[in-house]
Formats: C-alpha cells, structure tokens, sequence
C-alpha cells in the first residue's frame, strides 16, 4: 500500500509522492522558547517523530528540519520582567524542549536551526520581495504586500476580502493594506537587533521559517508540518513570501491537532498548562509518550490524569507480556523483528497509530495465547513482532532510548518509584474520596517513612524525593 497523507492544502488525503525517489524533506515548526514545554507544546515534535520514523521505517533517506524561534516580543519582555538578557531566557528554554523531546524519546532532527542564526538569509529574501513589489520598507519595517499575491488565504479557505487586520495594524497607519503582515520589525530602544540596508532591527516570525526551510530544504520540499493553530496566519504568510518569489515550497501541509483541558486548547494564558517535567512526574515518560501517539495526529486530545493512567495501563500489559515471552523464550531460536502487514497498512493510511495499536494489542493476546498454551517459540515471535511495531512509534520499551531517557543512571529505578508510588497514590486518593482521612494520612505517612513527599496540588497529588529540588 502506498502511503496516504491528509494534505490540508488540498483538504484530501493524497498518496505520497516525494520530489526525489526514496528521499523526503520534512520541515516542522519548533518551538518558540520563551517557556518551559507543557504538554501541548510537545505534541507536535512527538507526532512528526512518529512521521519521521515511519518514513525511515518504509525506506526513505529522511532529511528533517525543526526550527528553533529564539526571538520574538514574549521573550524579550520575559528577559526585561526578569531583569535578565533576552538570549538567556531563549537558551534556558531552548534546552527546556530539547530534555522534552529527549526524555519522550523523539529522535534528534537532522538540522535544528535558529531564527538569530540565519538573518543573512532573511535579508536575502526581503532585498528579493522587495525588489519584486511584494514587499516594502517604511521607517525601518519592512511589511509583505498581501494584495500582491492572488492565491493568499488559500491554505487556510479565507478570502483575503473578509480577512481581519494584522495584530499589529492597530494605528499604523503607514501601511498600504491594514492585513499586510511584518517581515522585519524597526528596532526599539534596548531590543535586541541586526543591521540591515532598511535599518536595524529584528525578524518577524513568519519570515524565519521560508528562510531556514529554504537553506536547508531547499525551494520545493515534500512536508510541511505543525499545530493547528499555525495555519493562519503563520503557515499562510510563509507559503505567500515564499511562492510571490517562485518557489514551489511545500508539497504537503500536515497539521497535528491540540491538546486540550475543559474543551480549550492548552495554552499558557488559559492557566491550564500541564508541564511536561511535572507530569513524568505521574508517570513514567514512555507513557506519556504512548498516550500523546495513542490518538491519531489529526483528532484532539482531551486531557486528564485519568485518560493517562488508562492509557498507562495498557501500554503496561504490553510491557508485561514482552517481559514474560522473553522469559519464557528457548535460547537456541533466532527470533525476527518482523511488523504485521496489518500495522504497516494502518501507518500508512495517514498514520492511522490508533488502528496500528490495536493490531499490536491483537498480537499481544496472540502472543499471551501461546504462552498459555506452552508454544514459547511462538510467545517470543509475537514479542519480536510487537516490538517491531512499538519501535515505529517510538515506544519499544527495550530501546536505548529508555534505558537512559533523561540521560541520568537513575532513570530506571525513577521508573521503578514511579510504579509503586503510582499505586499507592491511587489507594490514597480512593480513600480520600471514600473520607478515610486516616487511611489517606498512613499512606501518605508511609510514603513520608521512605523519603518521598506528596504534594496535592489542583491538578492531582504530585510526589518528589525528599531533598530533591523537582
């Protein structure tokens, strides 16, 4: 079967024809790092590794780009409320995501650049727009002309006629069109800026993305990827400066959906975030990674802890029946990572991961079957198949990736806590709920005995080690 992708551009799902045999190019929209990364936030980089990997694991030689946004008005004015210089704000959030992505067990892009890096280039491509009337300067910004490129609003199904005004059109009255949108913003006193022939400043957001996808992509590239909310205006006002000069861009648009508590997007201003460092907290992160691709990309995700644990649960069994067909394995068989067909098939209808899994959860009572039945050879031919699978997703719980998944040696005996102290704070909130204050008290008492503290906080009880700062 030919690998299917829902392309928003064209709001079809389309086969998958990569402008170079047996290559592809995927761009996806990073993180702006003004921050620490909550769930939402990772979503996005622990879906398009599964893309990643399910490219590699159909025979592509996979070139994949995952910009890093390390300026923009939200960190330069978390530096000032802070006292602190904008770079510091953007490193020690940079760093934040790359221990995200890392203790999720996201592969490492091939290329992952920096807005700051690449200002030649934005130059070069202004100097361009300009030079071609789809740009102009005014006082030092630099703005793109949005009646000059007829197709604007395609991607996202707006008409350029019903469109509202830019964010920062309110009073500006120096532009030609209130929805025309900034390339390059004049530098203020005390920002950070650059030089350039239209003065100093510093980059607009949708500018960095066309100029880093097209360094290291190239003019055409096959996918283009990245949250919902970035079709308009980000991806939108990427695809115009891009194509008013002649590139083709991007082949495929691929968006993942939110996450979301109450019905709304997880986000910062709403106050609902969940930070990814406090909720591997609850549980170990190779959950957490199952239940962000447990769900297909495309559908939302409605979180809770108790969707979580569910979720956990399963991937548990799983785990359990690898360790006992492993167990159980004879030692003279050579046993092969061989995936289902059945799996592939789903993967490859547009990264169908729900029915994957449940071609997974089949093997695994195939497997627990013959178990039960004595046939170890074929207990531990199903393990190899399973983990096959789990290795698309990112989730093979014998990978190296989870042996060490925040690169500390503790790592393991943390998921070892984690697995106890999960059960116990599950009996203490059912006594809570049932109003055993004394029984809830023990538990917490005897968790106290061992070193460990319980905090309640709204979003659940969360523990640490005594003496630890978490």
């Amino acid at each position: 079967m030919t690998l299917r992708l829902h392309d928003t551009a064209t709001r079809a799902v389309r086969d998958f024809v990569p402008l170079e045999p047996q290559r592809a190019s995927l761009y996806l929209c990073g993180a702006t790092v003004q921050a620490a990364p909550h769930v939402g936030h990772i979503r996005s980089g622990v879906n398009f590794d599964v893309l990643s990997r399910w490219l590699s694991a159909s025979g592509y030689d996979v070139t994949f780009c995952r910009n890093v946004t390390d300026i923009d008005d939200k960190i330069i004015a978390k530096g000032e409320a802070e006292g602190r210089p904008w770079w510091s704000v953007a490193t020690e959030f940079e760093r934040e995501f790359t221990w995200a992505y890392d203790v999720l067990g996201c592969t490492r892009p091939t290329v992952e650049p920096r807005a700051t890096g690449h200002v030649p280039e934005m130059i070069e491509l202004m100097r361009a727009l300009i030079d071609t009337d789809h740009a102009y300067a005014v006082d030092g910004d630099v703005y793109f002309d949005v009646r000059s490129f007829p197709d604007y609003g395609a991607l996202s199904g707006q008409r350029p006629d019903e469109m509202q005004a830019a964010g920062d059109s309110v009073g500006d009255t120096r532009k030609r069109d209130p929805r025309d949108f900034a390339l390059w913003k004049s530098a203020k006193p005390e920002e950070p800026s650059w030089p350039t022939p239209w003065g100093h400043g510093r980059p607009g957001w949708h500018l960095e993305c066309s100029a880093m996808a097209a360094k290291y992509l190239g003019p055409a590239f096959d996918i283009h990827g990245g949250g919902l909310d970035l079709i308009f205006p980000h991806h939108e006002n990427e695809i115009a400066q891009s194509k008013a000069l002649g590139d083709p861009f991007a082949q495929y648009w691929l968006h993942n959906a939110w996450v979301t508590t109450s019905g709304e997007k997880m986000s910062k201003s709403l106050g609902n975030s969940l930070l990814v460092r406090e909720v591997v907290q609850r549980v170990r992160p190779i959950e957490l990674r199952y239940y962000l691709v447990s769900a297909h990309y495309r559908s939302m995700i409605e979180f809770s802890f108790e969707a979580l644990e569910e979720n956990a649960v399963s991937f548990r069994r799983i785990e359990g029946f690898l360790e006992r067909a492993w167990d159980a394995a004879p030692d003279d068989v050579e046993f092969e990572l061989v995936r289902s067909s059945a799996f592939d098939a789903a993967m490859d209808d547009d990264l169908g991961v729900p029915q994957a899994l449940a071609v997974v959860h089949d093997t695994v009572r195939e497997g627990n079957a013959a178990l039960a039945a004595g046939n170890t050879a074929a207990a531990a031919q199903a393990a190899a198949s399973v983990q096959a699978m789990l290795d698309v997703l990112g989730v093979d719980p014998y990978a190296d990736t989870w042996a060490d998944s925040d690169g500390s040696d503790d790592d393991a005996l943390r998921g070892a806590i984690d697995h106890l102290v999960a059960g116990l704070l599950a009996d203490r909130a059912e006594a809570r709920a049932a109003r055993d204050w004394a029984r809830a008290d023990a538990i917490r008492d005897q968790l106290k005995n061992a070193g460990i503290v319980v905090d309640d906080t709204s979003g659940g009880a969360r523990w640490s080690l005594a003496g630890k700062d978490d």
